[in-house]
């Protein structure tokens, strides 16, 4: 029974990490940028909630409010300043540009937060089935990210805006011919996908200390996790990061802890060498 209670416990934080990689594929999937400031805006998206708890005193799930829109509008100035002039140059300069916005930011974080790690005390009691505990805290998050995930969705798929994001990805070229106004929607499609990515940080801050370095190993397992799924795949990015969240759960109850991370990326290159495509990418 103890083996299910690590299982559940690693797919609730699952949920959380599948969110993080939606951000960075859905970015890739509609521009082919992969976005190196990723982590960083993670970590931003920790200290945002904890700031608004800590200094005006917002519950730290309605602060999800106020982090999501700051996100989108973040990933759009980064966008209009860093990307939109080399979006269609080598995919060197992309990298390049995303990198030098995500030294400014740690460098940035550094200064005014400091490494120190901070953490937000919120308790939500918990559940329990027989010896099974479920954390309120994992419980909530996963709950807000399958509603993150949801939206998502609906936005793509029900909406003109989201049409518009697909007919881009599918066809920057015949988009333009149709009226479509690419740049707004690259503009768009890149501010979505940091908002995705502050509200993981801002999920992962209710239960996983943090300084302005640890959205280098969330970045990380976006990889893996953007891989797993097929990178341009949004919603195979949140069965990836489940997949994940199960090997973090049971393999501790196997082997020590530090040697997790190992089969994590041995899997990223298991996965990189039989099917490129990620499980859920269309083969081309």
């Amino acid at each position: 029974m103890h083996l299910l209670a690590f299982l559940i416990d690693g797919l609730l934080i699952g949920f959380v990490y599948g969110i993080a990689a939606m951000g960075m594929t859905l970015i890739w999937g509609v521009m082919n940028v992969i976005n190196l400031a990723h982590g960083s805006i993670i970590a931003l998206g920790c200290f945002g909630v904890y700031w608004l708890v800590t200094q005006l005193g917002v519950h730290p799930y309605l602060a999800l409010l106020i982090v999501a829109p700051g996100g989108l509008l973040f990933g759009v100035l980064f966008y209009r300043v860093a990307i939109q002039r080399i979006i269609d140059a080598p995919r060197l300069s992309s990298l390049l540009a995303t990198f030098a916005v995500n030294m400014i930011l740690i460098g940035l974080g550094t200064a005014a937060f400091s490494t120190t790690p901070r953490a937000l005390d919120v308790t939500l009691g918990s559940l329990s089935f027989g010896p099974i505990t479920i954390l309120g805290t994992r419980l909530a998050a996963a709950l807000a990210s399958i509603a993150t995930a949801a939206g998502l969705y609906l936005f793509l798929y029900r909406t003109r805006p989201g049409k518009y994001v697909r007919a881009v990805t599918n066809n920057r070229a015949a988009a333009e011919l149709v009226g479509i106004p690419s740049q707004r929607v690259l503009a768009l499609s890149f501010g979505l996908g940091c908002m995705l990515a502050a509200v993981s940080g801002a999920l992962i801050a209710t239960f996983f200390p943090f300084n302005i370095l640890s959205g280098d190993i969330y970045q990380q397992k976006s990889f893996v996790i953007g891989v797993l799924g097929g990178l341009g795949h949004p919603l195979g990015a949140l069965a990836g990061g489940l997949i994940l969240g199960m090997m973090e759960g049971l393999l501790p109850a196997f082997v020590p802890i530090t040697w997790v991370p190992v089969f994590e990326f041995g899997l990223f290159v298991i996965i990189l060498l039989a099917r490129p495509t990620g499980l859920f990418g269309e083969k081309k």
